[in-house]
């Protein structure tokens, strides 16, 4: 498998410096409102600042990354050629990669990683986002999703442009809405869920990450979870072009 190498990128998902945080009393009144448990976060590229709610748990925990992976994953299968034309992005239909050779990117991208020595090792090739050996903070899914969308990651710009193009959900004259939804389940037994993506009003890019925890399952949790998304964006004032 044909690789690069790019040892400065080891840890650089990493997005927060945390120098302008707000913890919206709105964002926690949402949460408690609707019974979720979990974290949120909006960064505003333009000024660097973040609205958090729960930012420990935003910060400091770790989760398996579920279909959310399929980002990373989509983008290296069309860097080695195992991908062709637009990938779904579904993790279903995406080809298993070789060990050796993902094991080379996720050094690389620093996915999954506490630090610089301690890297996420592969062991199960063909379900390792699922099985909650690699785990990611929303942090970390923040600053992916980010550097995607300005073409930063260790792939080529067009490839990252094709992805970008694939997580694209609305488009229309006020704003553009992209994300990829995940959802799996923990060791405790909990049902995790992910929205990762971008809201773009007046070419102006916002990033957000939402990640919720339940012990009660629920099939139709992506679309639960996007519902969620749009609500609290719309509580920010998004939607209007406004911003």
């Amino acid at each position: 498998m044909r690789y690069i190498t790019f040892i400065a990128f080891v840890l650089l998902l990493s997005s927060c410096t945390f120098n302008a945080v707000e913890q919206d009393s709105k964002l926690e009144d949402y949460f408690q409102e609707n019974n979720l448990n979990g974290s949120f976060a909006i960064m505003d590229n333009g000024t660097g600042r973040f609205t958090v709610h729960n930012l420990k748990r935003f910060r400091d925990s770790s989760y398996l990354p579920a279909g959310t992976f399929s980002i990373v994953h989509a983008l290296i299968g069309l860097q080695t050629g195992q991908i062709t034309g637009v990938p779904s992005l579904s993790i279903d239909s995406l080809p298993v990669l070789d060990k050796k050779g993902a094991q080379a990117w996720m050094d690389s991208l620093g996915y999954g990683a506490r630090n610089d020595k301690e890297r996420f090792k592969i062991n199960n090739i063909d379900s390792f986002w699922l099985d909650n050996s690699l785990k990611i903070t929303s942090d970390a899914q923040l600053g992916l999703i980010k550097q995607l969308y300005f073409g930063q990651l260790p792939f080529f710009k067009a490839y990252q442009e094709t992805v970008k193009k694939a997580l694209v959900q609305e488009d229309n004259t006020l704003y553009q809405l992209g994300y990829k939804t995940g959802t799996g389940i923990l060791k405790n037994g909990n049902q995790i869920g992910w929205v990762v993506g971008w809201i773009e009003e007046n070419n102006h890019a916002y990033f957000f990450v939402l990640n919720t925890e339940s012990s009660t399952s629920q099939e139709n949790l992506p679309a639960i979870l996007v519902d969620h998304v749009k609500n609290i964006l719309k509580g920010q004032g998004f939607f209007e072009g406004n911003r």
